[in-house]
């Protein structure tokens, strides 16, 4: 839906000319009274509107029916001439509000109500009413509509908003963590529409962002799609509907030259509405990544905020191929730490939606993970394809690990919502999942196999989809093996030991297995000191080329721990990598063979034979930042350097010539910068408590930023083995790895970020908790208060029974742990006081 306007003389005149009318409004007790304008021109039939920051303003036209002709954000008008109005349309005709009506205005001391705004005709009339009120920061629009008869209808705006073009926002951060990047609506009438319909639009080079926060009654549901309409701007309508919306075209959420993305809907007769919290955000506040020195806090932020997020389809659909192509690979497991890195709540409540919808969708009744989800049929292994989930298996082969992707993506996700109850939720259906892989092994060698057996069936069993791996795969394997100790983990905090013990004995066995020589049924090679790709059923080898994924896969994940190893692979990729000058890894450093791939990896270096993939950049950072933190650096910068030529706006990267390649853009691109955050910052959060497990190069130091797990901010500050994490009830400095969690009075401090041990500290007055760690070794702990209050402090993971000498400001007692393993005491501080527990 596509109607234009000129825009009047009489606007250019307002808006050089208008008298406002500056009206007081009673701020909060805290603030100072703060001035929202409003002035109503009756005989130019317009109202201008601003908050009171004088941040947005915006005009309503009238004259003609009822639009908004301006929306400006600090001082420039962002709207084109058409502006902001509301419609329906039906099968043959449109009707807006801007048809001529006698509409009716009231002028309040904070706002303004346009009445009897009408359109339609005989058969279906609209009438709407619009509030308008100016707040400090922002102003509230409500549109109330009155339907006279119930309808079929094929689009509506409620309302739509026509920007000026596509170059004045780089895109819109959604309110389910997605976003619309404006470059990729290329084409007229290109249009992307999704199940939210809260944005916020920003432009990196002003520094200007605006947010628009939709409310609608319960029981109603919300749209909106993103278009390049057929006058060169950037349009965005919203929606208000009974009924969830269908797509128009099979499941696609992105359609390429066509504006009505959406079925056809139905309408009651009554009334609907919606609530619009229109406000200016200043983008590099509210979106800031920080102090970081050393790395591109500038490129860091943009990059999580496109590429990171272009990976959210819809609603409970977050993958990696993203909205354009609208495609999601399942067997991928690093979406929670996507999420984990863009530090968005909406993100991650979406992720954790999305893994429900994959339990009850794409997860067969024998445990078995469909692969994918596309929009249309044709990339499926013949009658996989479900039409109204979209969910399948890849015509290239089974892929494995899209049970391991599952299983990885649910523990790691668990420990972002902290939801006791998801996780309860998903137990028996990540125990399929497992379970289903741990049934095939059929020679019961404790590796486990995959459902092609020789390259000459010419399938696919993971996430390099035209390589003809199978049987035992070592890729795979590695990922079971991720997979199987943190689901291990969720048991046990789920309260099952048994299966916890089970998972973690078959974890173990499957290392042993995984690490023998070649020549003993293992995967390592250790005349080329690598781990092969895998093993056929004849027993022959393959993909002994030195495949990157395979090998950081290994470290990455802790089945391979031999340090001799460990350098062994690492040198070499390295001195590969740095001999050709590569911005980052390529997928393998020489060639299949022929008859491993299909005919487009070949020649060598061609597409996953030997080009770069940078998707998997988050196992090569984890396996070097232990390594060699400075090789994991280089490369985190380099992806930064590439992200600032080109945005990263592709699948992959050619080997030869270091030029992105490929339409189908990746959002895994961005996972060397999750991994930034987690191995390198040490951002590690776990389900009962906020982690930090800095790996620190004195290059960082000074790092400063605020993160956010579960509505709480934690200040962050880290540097080459000094770290401090704080928050509104305490501040703790460490020169080790931590874990805690606070509330009303109340401080348990994890060390290492482990639950082995805790130190659970409580105080009368609950004013904020000032600690430092002075030393805390196996049989000796030491801490300091700085702040003055009186404190009950428990200490639990001692040896039952075993006496310890208790030192407070360095006078001893004796005190003895319980049965269970825990000394309890307390102290009134009322200047800085220093403990130490040491073992007798």
């Amino acid at each position: 839906m596509t109607i234009n306007f000129k825009i009047n003389l009489w606007q250019l005149l307002l808006a050089a000319s208008v008298i406002f009318l500056t009206v007081q409004v009673e701020a909060q007790t805290t603030k100072p009274l703060v001035a929202s304008v409003i002035n109503h021109n009756p005989s130019a039939k317009a109202i201008h509107i601003s908050d009171a920051q004088q941040n947005l303003s915006l005009i309503i036209d009238y004259a003609q029916g009822c639009k908004i002709s301006q929306l400006s954000v600090k001082g420039k008008n962002t709207l084109a001439p058409s502006g902001v109005y509301t419609a329906i349309k039906t099968d043959t005709e449109t009707f807006t509000s801007i048809n001529k009506s006698d509409v009716k205005v009231l002028t309040t001391d904070n706002g303004v109500k346009i009445t009897n705004v009408k359109y339609g005709n005989q058969q279906l009339n609209v009438q709407e009413s619009w509030s308008f009120e100016a707040e400090e920061d922002k102003i509230i629009w409500t549109i109330l509509r009155e339907y006279n008869n119930k309808a079929i209808l094929d689009d509506i705006a409620f309302p739509t908003w026509n920007f000026a073009d596509l170059s004045l926002w780089k895109g819109g951060i959604f309110d389910n963590g997605g976003m619309v990047w404006c470059k990729y609506l290329a084409n007229t009438n290109d249009t992307y529409g999704v199940h939210t319909a809260g944005v916020t639009f920003w432009n990196p080079d002003t520094g200007n962002a605006l947010r628009i926060k939709p409310r609608v009654q319960k029981g109603r549901h919300l749209a909106a799609k993103y278009s390049h309409n057929e006058d060169d701007e950037f349009q965005f309508t919203q929606y208000v509907t009974d009924t969830e919306l269908m797509q128009r075209y099979n499941l696609s959420r992105f359609v390429a030259g066509k504006a009505d993305v959406f079925a056809p809907f139905y309408v009651k007769k009554g009334s609907s509405s919606i609530t619009l919290e229109i406000s200016y955000v200043d983008y590099n506040k509210e979106y800031s990544r920080g102090t970081l020195p050393a790395i591109n806090a500038t490129a860091v932020r943009e990059l999580l905020n496109t590429t990171g997020r272009y990976g959210v389809v819809d609603n409970n659909i977050i993958g990696a191929n993203g909205w354009i192509t609208n495609w999601k690979c399942l067997h991928e497991p690093f979406f929670a730490q996507i999420g984990m890195a863009l530090n968005d709540e909406n993100y991650t409540q979406n992720f954790s939606a999305t893994l429900d919808q994959e339990r009850d969708q794409a997860m067969l009744a024998d445990g078995r993970v469909l692969s994918r989800w596309h929009d249309i049929q044709g990339d499926e292994i013949e009658g996989t394809y479900n039409t109204k989930t979209g969910y399948y298996e890849a015509m290239w082969g089974y892929t494995i690990d899209s049970q391991t992707g599952y299983i990885i993506n649910t523990t790691e996700q668990f420990h972002l919502n902290g939801n006791l109850k998801w996780l309860k939720g998903h137990k028996l259906s990540c125990e399929r999942a497992l379970d289903w892989l741990i049934r095939r092994d059929t020679n019961n060698n404790g590796i486990f196999e995959m459902k092609n057996d020789n390259i000459a069936q010419q399938k696919a069993s993971d996430w390099l989809d035209i390589v003809w791996a199978g049987f035992e795969n070592a890729f795979v394997n590695a990922q079971m093996y991720e997979a199987l100790n943190l689901w291990a983990e969720c048991e046990k905090i789920l309260g099952d030991s048994q299966k916890a013990q089970y998972y973690a004995k078959v974890a173990l066995r499957l290392k042993e297995s995984f690490n023998k020589p070649i020549d003993q049924g293992g995967f390592w090679h250790p005349e080329k000191k690598q781990y092969i790709y895998w093993r056929d059923k004849d027993q022959s080898i393959h993909g002994d080329n030195l495949v990157t994924p395979v090998n950081f896969a290994a470290i990455a994940f802790g089945i391979c721990d031999d340090k001799n190893r460990i350098a062994q692979i690492l040198d070499q990729i390295e001195s590969r990598t740095s001999d050709e000058q590569l911005f980052h890894w390529p997928l393998c450093f020489d060639s299949f063979k022929k008859e491993e791939v299909h005919a487009n990896n070949w020649p060598f270096p061609q597409y996953e034979n030997g080009d770069i993939f940078p998707t998997w950049g988050y196992m090569g950072i984890r396996a070097y930042a232990n390594y060699d933190k400075e090789i994991a650096l280089k490369y985190i910068r380099n992806i930064l350097d590439q992200y600032q030529k080109d945005g990263l706006s592709s699948q992959r990267y050619s080997r030869s010539t270091q030029l992105g390649l490929g339409s189908d853009i990746l959002a895994g691109i961005c996972t060397s910068i999750t991994a930034l955050y987690r191995d390198i910052y040490g951002i590690r959060p776990q389900w009962n408590r906020m982690g930090l497990e800095p790996n620190m190069s004195s290059a960082l130091n000074g790092t400063d930023f605020n993160y956010t797990l579960r509505n709480k901010i934690y200040k962050i500050q880290v540097s080459y083995k000094q770290y401090q994490m704080s928050s509104s009830d305490f501040a703790i400095k460490s020169n080790m790895a931590f874990g805690v969690s606070s509330d009303k009075g109340k401080l348990i401090f994890y060390p290492h970020n482990r639950e082995d041990m805790k130190l659970s500290i409580a105080c009368a007055s609950s004013k904020p908790i000032d600690m430092q760690i002075n030393d805390w070794k196996d049989t000796a702990y030491s801490w300091a208060i700085g702040s003055s209050d009186k404190y009950k402090f428990s200490l639990d993971g001692l040896v039952p029974s075993m006496k310890y000498e208790l030192l407070i400001n360095n006078k001893a007692s004796v005190i003895a742990a319980n049965k269970n393993g825990s000394i309890s005491f307390s102290y009134t501080s009322n200047s800085p006081s220093t403990f130490s527990i040491r073992q007798i």
